[in-house]
């Protein structure tokens, strides 16, 4: 099979250019350095639409015939796809109509309609809008052009390996390549493996969006409930077929990151290029921080390479990513420590803390006769340090918690730290994800009203396509059949934190 796709992405290559631009493979100076490995960038982000979609876009539409591009295309995509099939079919003289989630920021909209295509908003998911595509084809005998699950795509998106490959004809001992559906994987590793069986093919993809590794180790494709949504570009719950196939023959590892890690990534790629990556187009390198970090024996000298996939970021995630990049990098902890409220606790603890550089100090008085709960982040690339300090507090009567790892604490927990309620029966806390267009809060609000009690309430939009809400809710136990109807009837993604450390520490 690779010897086939070999054929066909060298066929491809000597088309995608009239719209794709051969990319730069650059060397990370700085990460190399850190890092003690030769680290190799290749910038896709450069692309004309920030993203190597451009070329399985266009190479697929060149394989239409005459009627069916003057009956025009149809895609669905929230993003980078979109942008593709809209440049192509600009190129191409053929109309297209790109329907988009309506959670769809305004920024890709404007930028797919700036080639020209029709944009209809339909449903609140990629899966919405690509059935409602589909049924559009159907209807106006249009012709459906796939994001990932297709020979042409594929074959495309495998032009990324073939020039690469021109570009260092040294030794390279990895490529991580960034997986959704998997087209770009599977088109770089037929090739790769076709011409250099060596090297080895690394995928990524986001902890909570894995469904390449899952399926790989299952031998069969597998479904996920739901996926994560701050690395948009790959949150796909279900891999191609075709894409699937061939990662089995040709992916010799899969390494998982999270959205911490994907941070810190991109902020290791900005030091470097001066250049801000979308969370997709950071996975690589986040995957090969972490691929280094899982070896038993330390490795050093290797050359490895990683494709920066895109740069299509909204402006306003960037506030989010500020904040967990350090903690990603292993740089910042935040802990929670609770010291008696009595004179000469609180100076203890600063003590123990000593010379650490403070990051956020969160405290409020509780009352006499109880525990002061303390929410505290500071600066330590060291675990020894850390593990020190807190054996330090232990020592002294604290009883310090690590909550690096805590979504909660990271997400709501570290803005709300201020004070408590005492005796609020019946109170449960949840978290939401609700879709960023206009009424959804409202939606919810007036479901809620009149029925329940809201107790807490925190929203803090993060610069993707779905806010997140911590709420409270008071829940008696005689209305709690009814109010789990109402959660299922809400149709919002959500998780009870009622039992989560966080909340008993800071909210109960």
């Amino acid at each position: 099979m690779k010897e086939i796709y070999r054929k066909k992405i060298l066929d491809a290559q000597t088309q995608v250019y009239e719209v794709a631009k051969h990319t730069p493979l650059e060397i990370a100076q700085r990460l190399s350095k850190r890092l003690d490995n030769r680290i190799f960038l290749k910038r896709e982000d450069q692309q004309p639409i920030f993203c190597y979609k451009i070329r399985g876009a266009y190479n697929k539409m060149l394989s239409l015939s005459a009627e069916q591009l003057a009956h025009g295309v149809v895609t669905a995509s929230a993003g980078n796809h979109a942008q593709g099939v809209a440049l192509s079919a600009q190129k191409l003289g053929c109309e297209a109509i790109i329907v988009m989630p309506t959670t769809t920021p305004e920024i890709k909209i404007e930028a797919v309609q700036s080639f020209g295509a029709t944009v209809e908003l339909f449903g609140e998911s990629f899966s919405d809008a690509a059935s409602y595509a589909k049924k559009l084809c159907d209807a106006q005998h249009k012709t459906y052009i796939p994001p990932f699950d297709d020979p042409a795509i594929i074959a495309g998106q495998g032009t990324v390996a073939a020039e690469l490959l021109e570009q260092h004809a040294g030794p390279i001992d990895a490529l991580f390549i960034p997986i959704g559906g998997g087209g770009l994987v599977a088109g770089m590793a037929a090739y790769i493996k076709a011409v250099r069986p060596e090297i080895k093919i690394i995928g990524v993809e986001p902890n909570d969006s894995n469904a390449m590794q899952l399926s790989l180790a299952a031998d069969e494709r597998i479904e996920l409930s739901d996926v994560g949504i701050f690395a948009d570009g790959v949150a796909v719950k279900l891999v191609g077929e075709e894409t699937f196939k061939l990662c089995q023959l040709y992916v010799d590892e899969m390494v998982t990151v999270s959205t911490d890690e994907t941070c810190a990534a991109m902020k290791d790629i900005f030091e470097d290029t001066r250049s801000i990556m979308e969370p997709s187009g950071a996975l690589g390198v986040a995957g090969i921080k972490k691929w280094l970090s899982q070896q038993d024996k330390i490795k050093t000298g290797l050359n490895l390479v990683t494709v920066l996939t895109g740069a299509n970021v909204n402006f306003d995630r960037l506030r989010h990513v500020s904040e967990r990049t350090d903690i990603g990098e292993g740089r910042e902890k935040i802990i929670a420590v609770s010291i008696p409220e009595k004179p000469g606790s609180f100076q203890k603890l600063l003590t123990v803390i000593g010379d650490l550089s403070v990051t956020e100090f969160n405290y409020r008085y509780s009352g006499p006769d109880g525990d002061a709960s303390i929410f505290v982040g500071f600066k330590c690339d060291d675990p020894e340090v850390v593990a020190s300090r807190m054996q330090q507090m232990q020592a002294l009567g604290f009883e310090p918690v690590d909550f690096s790892d805590n979504e909660l604490a990271k997400l709501h927990g570290r803005h709300l730290v201020g004070g408590r309620v005492h005796e609020l029966k019946d109170e449960r806390i949840f978290s939401f994800e609700f879709p960023e267009r206009s009424g959804a809060l409202l939606n919810f609000l007036e479901k809620v009203s009149g029925r329940w009690n809201i107790s807490l309430f925190h929203y803090r939009n993060h610069g993707s396509d779905f806010g997140r809400v911590l709420c409270g809710i008071q829940v008696p136990v005689k209305t709690e059949s009814a109010f789990s109807d109402f959660l299922q009837d809400l149709a919002y993604k959500f998780e009870e934190q009622t039992d989560n450390p966080f909340n008993k520490l800071f909210l109960s």
